[in-house]
């Protein structure tokens, strides 16, 4: 049975609380297309070869963590922006997507949906004082050396983590945020975390590191958030009876 756009939209935005979050891109409906949805692909980012695969699978709707519009961007449709848009509209398909608040969710987000992974347990937020901030920390059922952790973390996204630290030194309490979110190491030394795990690095993230005594990985931002996307396409499938599908693409970053 197809479900309507309309119904589909108002179940996730309901489902991640997307109102109350402001964020740095529209989440939800992005780009409308048909009225009705009986397949639903997802991916992480709705950039042009995942639109072709979604449209070559007959996807009526195309499910999202980056999406289009972010704020300080161009607002011009030109180049790649209308080629994306094109396909879209050419396809009568729609684009959701959810940033902050597919992070945040503490069942179906990314870095619940990382966490759990990992096998981490006891999650809290990373910092307790802001309601609207993502990330957590948790700790390991059992003391853990830092290289077998990075192991973990390369057979879960299929590449090689940058570590920084002393790969033998015990990890008891870990804190992680998902995607580029390196400039949280300070809040992660604060929580008592010995590690810090995000997607990205910066050349700061390297000195903050040595001088907070706080390991650091680099696991990727396309990696870390792959999981998030998927948990709520499963999820809503299930809800409305819907066929679905992930699309991922390689991103080394």
């Amino acid at each position: 049975m197809p479900v309507q756009l309309k119904n589909l939209v108002e179940h996730c935005d309901a489902t991640l609380e997307s109102a109350r979050f402001k964020d740095y891109c529209p989440n939800g409906l992005q780009v409308e297309g048909r009225g009705n949805v009986r397949r639903l692909a997802a991916a992480v980012t709705a950039n042009q070869s995942v639109l072709d695969a979604a449209v070559a699978w007959g996807a009526d709707a195309l499910l999202v963590h980056h999406g289009y519009f972010w704020r300080g961007e161009s607002a011009e449709i030109v180049g790649m922006k209308r080629r994306r848009i094109n396909t879209l509209l050419s396809a009568d398909m729609s684009l959701l997507a959810y940033h902050l608040p597919l992070d945040a969710h503490s069942e179906l987000g990314n870095n619940a949906q990382w966490g759990q992974r990992m096998g981490f347990q006891n999650f809290e937020a990373l910092d307790l004082a802001d309601p609207q901030a993502v990330g957590n920390t948790g700790v390991l059922v059992a003391a853990t050396p830092l290289g077998e952790i990075a192991q973990q973390v390369r057979s879960l996204t299929g590449r090689e983590p940058m570590l920084i630290g002393d790969s033998q030194m015990s990890v008891e309490r870990v804190a992680w945020c998902t995607g580029a979110a390196q400039g949280y190491i300070e809040k992660a030394a604060a929580a008592g975390a010995q590690l810090y795990i995000s997607g990205e690095i910066s050349e700061p993230t390297v000195h903050a590191a040595r001088e907070l005594n706080i390991a650091y990985m680099a696991a990727g931002h396309h990696a870390t958030e792959r999981y998030g996307v998927q948990a709520l396409a499963a999820a809503v499938a299930q809800t409305f009876d819907l066929d679905w599908t992930f699309i991922d693409c390689d991103n080394p970053v």
